[in-house]
C-alpha cells in the first residue's frame, strides 16, 4: 500500500511539472492591497489550542465562548497557506462582551479569551515568517454597554444609546475623533498589523473617516486599510454595493444569468466576495436549489480568484458551512473533513498568487450568455483565456485569432486539455458541465518534449510497480510452500 501511494504521487508530481513547467513565476511584492487574498475568520470559532484562556467557555451554546484563540490560529496557519491565502483577518480582537469581537468593552486591551499580547506578536510574526499578511477589525461603532469610555464622566457627552442595547460615539466631536484615532494608531504600532479594516463605520462622515486613514498611515505607508460596508472615503479596496448578492444568484445554480458580472469597475481595487461573516452563508443558498455546495463553491471561487480585485473568503467555506445568520453560521471550525474542495480552492490560488496577470493585469470578456464566461487576463508578459461553465451542460466557444494571434497553443491547467489552431484560424474550446478551465497561450513549439518525458517516466514507474507486486508475489509463494514442507 505504500508503494502504491508513493507511485501515485509521484506520478502525480511528474505530470504536474511537465504540464506548468513553460509558466512564469512572477516574483510579486506582496506591498500592493491587490497581490493579497483575504481568509476572514472569527478568533474564538477557529482552533482551541490552549484551555488556559477557556473562561467559562461553553462550546454546546451557540452564543457563547467556544475557546478558540491566538495560539490556535497560529497553529492552523499552514491550513490557510495550502489555500493560498496571503492574509488572514482575525476580526476585532480587542477586549468583548460577545465571542465576535463586536460589543468592544476596551481599546486598549486584548479580549483574555483569545490570548496574551505575547501570543498574539508571535501570531504575528509567525505569519510574517510564512509570508503572510495579518488584518484586524476595527469598530468604530455599537460597542458594549460597557465599554471603559461610557464609564468615565468625562466622556459621557461622546456616548450615544442605540436600541439594541449598544452604544455609539459621537463622531462629530473632536475629542471622541482624537480618542479613536489614538486607540488605533496605538495597536497598529504595538502589534505591526499590515492591514485594518474599520468597520461598523455607517453615518460616519467620510472626512473623519479619510483623517482617520490618513493617520494610520503616517508611520506606515504600506498598511491597508479597508472598510466592512461601501463607502466613499479613501479607502485602499473598494466594496461595491450589492455585490454579496450579485454572485450568490449567479452561483446559486446552473444556468443562470452572470451579465452583472460585467458592470464591475476594474480601474480601482475591488474586494470580491459571496458572503461574510455577518452574513447568510452561501452554502445555504446552494441547499436552498437542491445543488451540491462544494461544485457551487468551486465554480464561485474559480471565479473569484480570477477577476481583477482582491478575493475574500469566509472561514469555513472550504468546507461549504451552511448556516442562516449568527451565531448558526458560526460554527466550530472542522478540520476532519474532506480535502477535496481545499485542495481545488489551493490550486486555483496558486495560479492567481503566480500570475501576476490575474492579480493586477486587464481583462476583457469574450463572451457571457447564460452561465457559460468566457474572458481574458494578460499583461505584457503573459496571456490567459478563463472559461466558466457555469451551465447544465458541455459548451463550446470559439476563440477569435483576433484575440491570442496565430500559431498559439492553450493549455489547460484544470483538465490538461490543449487547444490548437484549427483550420479557419480560430482555437476551439469545449469544457464539460459546472467545470472551470484557466487555459494559458504560448506559442505553439509543436510537441511537448517535458511532457513526453513524463509519460515515459509514468510508463517506466508503472513497470516498476508491476515487478514489485509480481516479486512480492512470487515471494509469498515462496513462504507458503516452506511452511507447508
Amino acid at each position: 500500500m505504500k508503494i502504491d501511494k508513493w507511485i501515485r504521487a509521484t506520478i502525480a508530481a511528474t505530470l504536474l511539472m511537465g504540464l506548468i513547467a513553460p509558466l512564469t513565476t512572477q516574483a510579486a511584492s506582496k506591498q500592493s492591497i491587490q497581490n493579497e487574498s483575504i481568509y476572514d475568520l472569527l478568533v474564538d470559532r477557529y482552533f482551541n489550542k490552549t484551555i488556559e484562556n477557556d473562561f467559562e467557555v461553553d462550546a454546546r451554546e451557540p452564543s457563547a465562548f467556544a475557546g478558540g484563540d491566538f495560539e490556535g490560529v497560529a497553529e492552523k496557519l499552514d491550513h490557510i497557506q495550502k489555500m493560498g491565502f496571503t492574509m488572514v483577518s482575525l476580526g476585532p480582537v480587542f477586549s468583548t462582551e460577545t465571542y465576535d469581537g463586536k460589543r468592544v468593552m476596551d481599546y486598549g486591551q486584548l479580549e483574555r479569551h483569545f490570548g496574551t499580547s505575547e501570543e498574539l506578536t508571535a501570531l504575528i510574526k509567525k505569519a510574517h515568517k510564512n509570508n503572510m499578511s495579518v488584518m484586524i477589525d476595527f469598530p468604530l461603532q455599537n460597542v458594549s454597554a460597557k465599554h471603559v469610555w461610557a464609564k468615565d464622566k468625562d466622556k459621557a457627552s461622546w456616548v450615544q444609546s442605540n436600541e439594541d442595547g449598544t452604544i455609539s460615539w459621537d463622531l462629530t466631536n473632536e475629542d471622541a475623533q482624537k480618542a479613536i484615532e489614538q486607540a488605533a494608531l496605538d495597536f497598529v504600532k504595538k502589534y505591526k498589523v499590515d492591514a485594518v479594516r474599520l468597520t461598523e463605520i455607517e453615518g460616519i462622515d467620510s472626512a473623519f473617516l479619510n483623517s482617520l486613514i490618513e493617520s494610520l498611515k503616517k508611520d506606515n505607508e504600506h498598511l491597508s486599510v479597508l472598510s466592512s460596508e461601501s463607502s466613499e472615503a479613501k479607502f485602499d479596496a473598494t466594496l461595491v454595493s450589492g455585490q454579496e448578492d450579485m454572485y450568490r444568484n449567479i452561483f446559486k445554480n446552473v444556468d443562470l444569468d452572470s451579465k452583472a458580472l460585467e458592470e464591475i469597475s476594474t480601474e480601482n481595487p475591488v474586494i470580491h466576495q459571496i458572503d461574510t461573516i455577518n452574513s447568510k452563508r452561501f452554502t445555504a443558498n446552494a441547499a436552498e436549489e437542491n445543488m451540491f455546495p462544494p461544485t457551487r463553491w468551486k465554480m464561485a471561487m474559480a471565479t473569484l480568484l480570477s477577476m481583477p480585485g482582491i478575493p475574500m473568503m469566509t472561514y469555513g467555506s472550504e468546507i461549504a458551512v451552511n448556516g442562516e445568520k449568527p451565531p448558526a453560521s458560526h460554527p466550530i471550525m472542522d478540520f476532519k473533513t474532506d480535502e477535496e474542495l481545499i485542495e481545488y480552492i489551493g490550486d486555483v490560488q496558486s495560479l492567481r498568487n503566480d500570475s501576476a496577470a490575474f492579480r493586477t493585469g486587464s481583462m476583457e470578456m469574450l463572451y457571457n450568455e447564460a452561465g457559460l464566461m468566457v474572458y481574458e487576463r494578460s499583461n505584457d508578459e503573459e496571456t490567459w483565456i478563463v472559461a466558466i461553465n457555469n451551465t447544465g451542460g458541455t459548451q463550446s466557444f470559439d476563440i477569435p485569432r483576433e484575440v491570442v494571434g496565430d500559431n498559439k497553443q492553450l493549455r489547460g491547467l484544470i483538465e490538461g486539455d490543449i487547444l490548437r489552431q484549427r483550420d479557419d484560424g480560430n482555437y476551439r474550446l469545449v469544457v464539460d458541465r459546472e467545470i472551470a478551465e484557466f487555459y494559458q497561450v504560448t506559442d505553439d513549439k509543436g510537441i511537448n518534449k517535458g511532457y513526453l518525458a513524463a509519460l515515459v517516466l509514468v510508463y517506466i514507474l508503472f513497470m516498476f510497480f508491476i515487478y514489485l507486486v509480481w516479486r512480492k508475489g512470487k515471494q509469498r509463494k515462496l513462504d507458503e510452500k516452506k511452511n507447508i514442507g
